[in-house]
């Protein structure tokens, strides 16, 4: 498999997954533009490499904002091969005890800020007839866990945005990876979760357990970050990358898990499922 140098954006760069893809991607010679939020970041982020290494400030809920880095970085950096759109952050609360403003917010990051981004370099990848889209959902996008209710629905629905996106631009020879990563150890569950407040003492039973695991887990996951970009990495050189890339053992487990059980559900409930089509004689004249 040829190698070539190319390009990549990436949002998020300023910490965990992000930082992996960024430094692994410079170290294998590429040239990397990394969005962060803070002027601090910035300077950290171009101190990587000081040819290669461009840190934009950015805003992914900035519609705005993310079409100028975009035209900016194609103009002024070059052709954008890759986007990896790795900015996002966690949401931990029962669905019922989470403000709809809250929610309305995980969304805005995690759906409508990746969503942004991928209409950004479209245009131009279609235009050049090639080109490699990337989004961080998480294995929680195909297969949900009690309190993270609005964590999970918004990587589900990135899920579907991507499936469907990767088949509309097929044709253009741009490919659409979504990449679902399982506990890795980053500050994910730690610094960058956001916590709703406890309301409802019905759920103590229930997630009292699960925030005291994720609390203890941290910094104790399986995955390792630079494992993860070395596998972002392999797939951008692919001519047929995977349309979805699960990354680590506890994410496989989960999510074979999941679809088993969609699977279950399909197989018990065939024939009502069946039932509610016309029937076959009145639904062909």
């Amino acid at each position: 498999m040829t190698r070539t140098t190319k390009t990549l954006l990436i949002t998020g760069a300023s910490s965990g997954l992000g930082r992996a893809f960024a430094t692994a991607a410079l170290e294998a010679g590429h040239t990397v533009v990394g969005t962060v939020r803070k002027d601090a970041d910035a300077e950290a982020f171009t101190a990587l490499h000081p040819e290669r290494a461009h840190a934009r400030l950015l805003d992914v809920t900035d519609d705005d904002a993310v079409t100028a880095v975009t035209e900016e970085v194609e103009q002024g950096v070059g052709p954008i091969d890759v986007l990896i759109a790795n900015a996002g952050y966690g949401l931990e609360g029962t669905f019922e005890e989470t403000s709809l403003a809250d929610l309305r917010a995980q969304f805005d990051v995690n759906v409508f800020g990746a969503a942004a981004t991928v209409r950004g370099v479209l245009p131009f990848m279609r235009g050049r007839r090639r080109g490699h889209v990337l989004a961080v959902t998480s294995m929680g996008g195909l297969a949900s866990f009690p309190g993270v209710s609005a964590y999970c629905g918004s990587k589900y629905a990135l899920e579907g945005i991507l499936e469907a996106v990767g088949k509309e631009v097929a044709a253009f020879g741009i490919h659409v990876t979504a990449v679902e990563p399982g506990s890795f150890r980053t500050d994910w569950a730690g610094r960058s979760m956001v916590r709703a407040p406890r309301s409802i003492p019905d759920y103590d039973d229930l997630f009292a357990p699960l925030r005291a695991a994720r609390q203890q887990a941290d910094g104790r996951q399986p995955g390792d970050p630079a494992r993860a970009a070395a596998a972002v990495l392999r797939i951008i050189d692919e001519p047929s990358p995977p349309a979805h890339l699960v990354l680590g053992s506890d994410a496989l487990r989960v999510v074979r898990a999941g679809r088993d059980a969609v699977g279950l559900d399909l197989d018990a409930w065939e024939a009502l499922t069946l039932s509610t089509d016309f029937p076959e004689r009145e639904g062909t004249r």
